[in-house]
């Protein structure tokens, strides 16, 4: 059981994150019926302008919630196997052996042993150096460059393996999610940002939700600010840029309100059908981008709170951008939060990021919202 939103205390969590070094951060939690929206601090440095609940901010691989129920659909409809090697569908993108062996749910649980196309895109596209050498003028060399999906799913496959097909502990692979937008175009005629966006989105009436064609978050909107683990000082904004390089894998632009008004539908068996559901809460480990076992499903992160607690969701970040976002098990309790700063560790003489206070106040935070 939860208690009633405390709203002195979760405003006071807030302001925690803030003072550790936040620029902005802003939420909605929910219990039952009760809603309670929050904000602290500001969303653009130089003018003070304070961010709002209201905001609409990039969530990062949250998207990917989205990108797997979209799946889902199709697999209702008879349109894909969940089961059936991807080879199948796309043979040119995941050609032999692999192809064969590499199925669908792989693709969505990141247990496919096909690897992160980025650190390959940093020489292969000169996008994005390897940490050590990022300069700021790197980032704005490509803020506009418009990358091609097809030539980004080529890095990942063509890189060595992280493990066979199939193989636990999985890897979070954003190749993965390319792949399966390749394939949503193949089975729908459309382009997944359009079919994500007609039978998801808008199926689940989130109006501030959507899949960015452009480099502009449109409406209101705090900066982004990336520090790159302190190579940026100051942190420098990142808000406009062409997020062709993560596509429908990351790319979702929304509002807290909205990602918990999805959420809320998804456990409800109103996105996608409870069966399909199951599938998605069916979890295995995952290795994270951060080297961490996360408990990954189809698209669905399982958190145990302190307590023992189960919750559902997701989170994400981009240059500048972070969120989360948490529904309880019995669907009562849920909370959604964004932060506009982004890689605030430092790393230590070994090269490892350290843990810093914007972490423990975060962490605090989430509990708070979700376990009262």
């Amino acid at each position: 059981m939860t208690d009633s939103l405390d709203t002195d205390k979760l405003q006071i969590g807030l302001e925690a994150i803030h003072d550790a070094g936040v620029p902005g951060v802003f939420t909605e939690v929910r219990d039952g019926d009760q809603i309670w929206c929050g904000a602290a601090g500001v969303a653009d440095l130089a003018t003070g302008r304070p961010v709002t609940a209201d905001m609409r901010h990039r969530v990062g691989s949250i998207t990917k919630s989205f990108t797997a129920a979209a799946v889902l659909r199709q697999v209702e409809s008879g349109a894909i196997d969940l089961d059936a090697p991807i080879g199948r569908y796309l043979p040119h993108l995941v050609p032999g052996e692999r192809g064969r062996q590499i199925t669908v749910r792989m693709l969505i649980s990141h247990t496919s042993g096909l690897a992160e196309y980025l650190p390959y895109a940093y020489t292969s596209l000169a996008a994005f150096p390897a940490v050590a050498k990022t300069t700021p003028e790197s980032f704005e060399d490509n803020r506009f460059t418009r990358f091609d999906p097809v030539k980004i799913i080529a890095l990942g496959v063509d890189a060595p393996a992280t493990g066979a097909p199939g193989s636990t502990p999985g890897v979070y692979s954003n190749t993965n999610y390319f792949l399966l937008c390749q394939l949503l175009e193949k089975v729908t005629g459309e382009t997944a940002e359009q079919y994500i966006t007609h039978d998801v989105i808008e199926r689940a009436g989130l109006r501030n939700t959507e899949l960015p064609t452009g480099t502009q978050i449109d409406g209101p909107h705090s900066l982004h600010y990336e520090s790159w683990f302190g190579m940026f000082e100051p942190p420098r904004d990142f808000s406009v840029f062409d997020m062709s390089f993560v596509g429908p894998a990351a790319s979702l632009i929304s509002t807290v309100s909205d990602l918990n008004h999805f959420f809320g539908l998804l456990l409800a068996g109103e996105i996608v059908s409870p069966e399909s559901l199951a599938q998605m809460q069916r979890t295995g480990p995952v290795v994270s981008f951060e080297g961490k076992l996360v408990d990954y499903g189809l698209g669905l992160h399982r958190f145990t709170l302190p307590g023992r607690r189960t919750c559902w969701g997701h989170d994400g970040s981009v240059w500048g951008g972070g969120a989360v976002s948490m529904i309880s098990a019995d669907g009562r309790r849920r909370f959604s939060l964004a932060v506009n700063l982004q890689r605030w560790n430092r790393f230590d003489a070994n090269g490892i990021p350290q843990p810093h206070p914007i972490d423990h106040a975060l962490h605090a935070f989430i509990q708070l919202a979700m376990c009262g």
